[in-house]
Order: C-alpha cells, then sequence, then structure tokens
C-alpha cells in the first residue's frame, strides 16, 4: 500500500525540530569529542529527515541505507578536500542522530528500507506519529539546550560568534577550537 501525501500543518503540534537539534549536538560532542566538527551541519543533518513529511511519509532519510549512503556520497565527493569534508561528515552523522532519536528503527520497515522491499512505508513520519509525546520533547529539547547553552559557554560572545562562523563548540574539560 503507497502513502498519499498528506498536508503539513504548520502548527507546533505538528513539527520536532528542537528535540533533533540540540539533542544531537549533545550526543555527538559527548561521543566524538572533537572540537573539529562543524555542529552546524550536524543540526541541518538531525532535521533533515523531517521533511520527508511533505513526501506523505518515511522515505530514504529514515533508512539505515539512506543514511549510510549519504555518508558514502560525502566522502566520496570530498577526496582530497579535508576541510570540506569534516564539514559535510555533520551532515549523516545528524541524520543517524535523527534515526536514533526519533524510533525509526523500531519500524522495519522504515528503518531496513530497500532491504525489507522497495516500497516506501505508509503512514506519516516517525517524529509525526506520536504528537502527543512530540510536544513532551520538544520542552526536553528547550531545557537541554539551555543546559548545552551553559555547558559549552555559549553566554560568551566570542564562543557564539565561533560557533556561527565556523561552527564549532568549546567542549568541556577539552581543548579550546581556535
Amino acid at each position: 500500500m503507497r502513502a498519499t501525501p498528506r498536508a503539513l500543518s504548520l502548527g507546533s503540534e505538528r513539527f520536532v525540530f528542537i528535540w533533533f537539534a540540540v539533542v544531537s549536538v549533545v550526543l555527538v560532542a559527548f561521543v566524538f569529542r572533537s572540537p573539529a566538527i562543524d555542529y552546524r551541519t550536524v543540526i541541518l543533518g538531525s532535521v533533515l529527515p523531517v521533511l520527508e513529511a511533505v513526501a506523505g511519509g518515511p522515505r530514504v532519510l529514515h533508512s539505515l541505507v539512506g543514511a549510510v549512503a549519504l555518508l558514502g556520497i560525502v566522502m566520496v565527493a570530498t577526496v582530497g578536500s579535508r576541510l570540506v569534508r569534516r564539514r559535510l561528515l555533520g551532515i549523516p552523522i545528524g541524520v543517524m542522530c535523527h534515526l536514533v532519536l526519533d524510533g525509526s528503527f523500531t519500524q522495519t520497515e522504515v528503518f531496513w528500507w530497500p532491504v525489507r522491499g522497495l516500497e516506501f512505508a505508509s503512514g506519516q513520519i516517525p517524529e509525526l506519529e506520536h504528537l502527543g509525546l512530540a510536544l513532551i520533547l520538544e520542552v526536553v529539547g528547550v531545557a537541554v539546550g539551555v543546559w548545552a547553552w551553559n555547558l559549552f559557554g555559549l553566554h560568551d560572545r566570542g564562543a557564539r560568534d565561533r560557533f556561527w562562523s565556523d561552527g564549532r563548540l568549546r567542549l568541556p574539560d577539552g581543548p579550546d577550537p581556535r
């Protein structure tokens, strides 16, 4: 059965962005502990799969194959360009964080596409199927964001300017990414 495209509501009850963006940055910062990651691209990658709602349901970016293919594309496209690679790697990393944070891995037909068949799963993207929880996740995302703001020293204008200009964060108990 093929999913039919749904109209998207612009109301806050229809989208989850803060949860994915903020929690992905925190997870990547703690897992990789690298001051050289461009966290702006992690944010972009973490919210990119939400755009599949326009297509009416989960598609390539909600699957493991899609995330790994995106990683492969970045690796091949940036051969010989280390700086560009380092910046763009945040996109597939963010998409992979999204898959964990929205629970795509719990939906076999979504996560394992096309291994389980070439037809896309019917229904809405996972993050829109549990709208009641989505509001709670957004509130948690805001709370984590406030905590991360202090953790990464973003109250300091220099730290904020560095984040906006090159995507770097000062990691706690780690080197300053100058």
